[in-house]
């Protein structure tokens, strides 16, 4: 059984009628999206989708969720989405997938961000997952050059091709820093942001409400912040 799965079937319980819903992106995301396609098909519940990628768009669609812009939004009831690491305290690194500008915009006009992954992102602190840093093309080598001075690797993502360099939904570049162990979330998502260049990082300090860890045996597990995380 696949964990992804178990933990957004259930994540996707938390969805009612009348809801704005936020849609994550990545391949967790995508079992929620699919999930609540299903519920619109089977219980008749009426949604609306705040997509976070153009990919996410496009699936949405495909499972006949209505979609409206962020901008358009009084606010999110509700966001899905998934993530590359959690710390003990629901701290997350997202942007694996390089959607995490928008994924951050949905997240933080959410009245509830709901986390859900398998036990393998599952960390007592973060870092050992790249941390994503999107950053405005014109001079990214110039960014580059000033994050080096917060990490000693930071790489450019590039396609699989290993020649074209990655470009998000946005057309921002994505730098990758190799930093092992993050301490302080909150401070290094400070520093970074301050950096010229920088659009946001892949840090998501404080933003989630639950996460739901889906486990191959079926079962799961639901974590909200607090002395106990």
């Amino acid at each position: 059984m696949d964990a992804k799965a178990v933990a957004a079937r259930r994540a996707v319980l938390l969805v009612k009628t009348g809801m704005t819903v936020g849609l994550g992106s990545g391949s967790t995301a995508t079992f929620a999206i699919r999930f609540i396609g299903e519920r619109i098909r089977s219980e008749g519940i009426r949604v609306v989708g705040v997509p976070t990628s153009n990919s996410t768009n496009a699936l949405a669609e495909a499972e006949g969720i209505p979609l409206v812009d962020l901008t358009r939004t009084d606010g999110i009831d509700l966001t899905i989405d998934g993530a590359d690491e959690v710390d003990a305290c629901l701290n997350l690194i997202k942007g694996g997938g390089g959607a995490l500008v928008r994924e951050k915009l949905v997240a933080a006009a959410s009245k509830q961000l709901v986390i859900i992954c398998d036990d393998s992102k599952m960390h007592s602190s973060l870092g050992k997952f790249p941390l994503p840093v999107a950053v405005v093309p014109f001079g990214w080598h110039t960014t580059r050059e000033r994050l080096l001075r917060i990490c000693p690797t930071v790489s450019l993502r590039k396609l699989p091709n290993g020649d074209t360099p990655f470009v998000t939904d946005d057309g921002n570049l994505i730098l990758d820093l190799h930093l092992d162990c993050i301490p302080d979330p909150g401070a290094l998502e400070a520093a970074i942001r301050s950096i010229v260049g920088v659009v946001d990082v892949g840090l998501f300090v404080g933003l989630a409400s639950r996460v739901v860890v889906g486990y191959s045996d079926g079962t799961c597990q639901e974590r909200t912040p607090g002395p106990t995380n």
